[in-house]
């Protein structure tokens, strides 16, 4: 049976898989070709089962690749106690560089599935974060390094953003389009997950037993082995599928498609202000809050800053599957909502002083932002398939469908720059007013025009959407 290059948009009828049976050929290097999972019978026979697989493997990798990306967001605020002495500014540079240069591999990451083979790519990037974890051990347990040299580091963290475009890339080709939105969502959760854990493990590593000095070289080390099993369960266990293609072309068709860069923009008002949030977390904590940076239990010390991207990775699946519910917009335009409020409250509780009050207002913004991931990413296949059904009166068009899956990787690249403008924009408050409340007002006001947005071209029926409500 013959397949199409990328996923199809709708599920294949059953009477279709009867006569016309998927048949899987394995190839050496683990490739499979006939790799068909809208077909039923196929799925539910042996599809599903290499599918979970394969993305188990996918969100470990993914899981290690967020660890090293954000694991700046959390040293930089242990420096100062190792012997660093770097001004707020540079501090915001360190943990803001790693998410530009993540930003911006995305957008080659996108192309190497179909080039290499998904299993082939995992091995790849995976390996690639060792690079940055040793070089972090290594360069944080001299407080003589230059800034210079700490920032390169830092940007070399980068690949770890990278791993995204390729995985989610990767696992649309494993799943049927009904189950498209759950799947996403676990495996960028699973990556998501790797924030909060960085911010978790880490204190705690870096402290527990070292006595009255940190062992801050800990934080790098303690992933390289991680990294390794991650590389042989890949190799051992993931498939390349011969099915997932795409081209150049197709990726130039979704840039001048005016919805990419519609849905990008959401995206870095949902997916951006996660990271963004995440990453400035321990900080802004560390500023506002000194005395509540760390809590020491026993001889270990723990930050609370990795509730807030604990709480935003978990909700992403499900923003993912309450748009496959009520629709993709419909759950963006509540999360934008709570986004809004949740910032709001956050400038008019500042002035409280109080920790907990702080931290609950950013659970808030964090819970939105998450589920505002999932349904924002989950828009994205469906609105190219209204623009396919308004343009060409179909939804499963070869060409669309190649943009489709183009579009993913290029607006999960266009997104992540959120993570590095977020720190930036509070950066730039703190310079110039000496605190953080005017950046909260303007994201909220951002937060309120993508609203706006989001209601009149996405639930507002349009002849350029057939109609749709995406």
């Amino acid at each position: 049976m013959s397949t199409t290059a990328s996923p199809s948009v709708v599920t294949a009828p059953s009477d279709t898989a009867l006569t016309n049976p998927t048949v899987l050929t394995h190839r050496p290097g683990r490739w499979i070709d006939g790799w068909n999972p809208e077909d039923p019978v196929f799925w539910a026979a042996q599809g599903k089962k290499i599918a979970n697989r394969n993305l188990g493997w996918s969100i470990f990798a993914e899981f290690l690749g967020f660890i090293v990306w954000q694991l700046w967001s959390i040293v930089v605020v242990m420096l100062p106690a190792a012997g660093f002495s770097f001004t707020s500014a540079e501090s915001f540079w360190l943990i803001s560089l790693p998410s530009l240069v993540g930003a911006t591999l995305r957008f080659p990451y996108t192309f190497m599935v179909p080039k290499f083979g998904g299993r082939n790519w995992t091995m790849v990037s995976a390996a690639l974060l060792l690079i940055p974890s040793i070089l972090l051990g290594i360069a944080v347990g001299n407080p003589d390094t230059p800034f210079g040299v700490m920032l390169v580091i830092a940007a070399l963290a980068g690949f770890g953003g990278g791993n995204f475009a390729s995985s989610m890339s990767n696992i649309t080709y494993f799943f049927p389009q009904k189950e498209k939105g759950w799947a996403l969502g676990l495996n960028a959760a699973g990556g998501n997950l790797g924030t909060s854990v960085a911010q978790f493990i880490v204190p705690i590593a870096v402290t527990i037993s070292a006595g009255a000095t940190l062992n801050i070289s800990l934080a790098g080390w303690i992933w390289v082995p991680l990294i390794v099993v991650a590389i042989w369960g890949a190799w051992k266990y993931m498939d390349n599928l011969s099915s997932a293609k795409a081209d150049f072309s197709g990726s130039a068709a979704a840039l001048r498609e005016p919805h990419l860069w519609l849905l990008a923009l959401l995206y870095i008002g949902t997916f951006g202000s996660f990271i963004g949030f995440a990453s400035v977390f321990p900080k802004l904590i560390a500023d506002q809050f000194p005395d509540f940076s760390t809590f020491q239990v026993g001889t270990a010390g723990v930050s609370l800053a990795f509730i807030g991207a604990l709480v935003g990775s978990l909700a992403r699946p499900y923003g993912g599957r309450l748009a496959d519910r009520f629709g993709g917009a419909r759950i963006t335009v509540f999360a934008f909502s709570v986004m809004a409020l949740g910032a709001l409250a956050v400038v008019w509780t500042l002035p409280l002083k109080n920790f907990w009050i702080f931290i609950a207002c950013f659970i808030v913004l964090f819970l939105a932002a998450g589920l505002g991931n999932g349904s924002t990413y989950r828009m994205i296949p469906s609105a190219f398939a209204a623009r396919a059904l308004a343009q060409t009166g179909a939804s499963t068009d070869v060409t669309v469908q190649r943009k489709a899956a183009a579009a993913l990787g290029l607006i999960s690249a266009i997104g992540a720059y959120g993570g590095f403008l977020i720190p930036q924009i509070l950066n730039l408050s703190q310079q110039t007013s000496g605190g953080y409340e005017p950046a909260f007002y303007g994201f909220v006001a951002a937060y309120v025009v993508l609203l706006a947005l989001t209601i009149s071209v996405y639930i507002v029926p349009r002849r350029s959407l057939a109609g749709q409500r995406i």
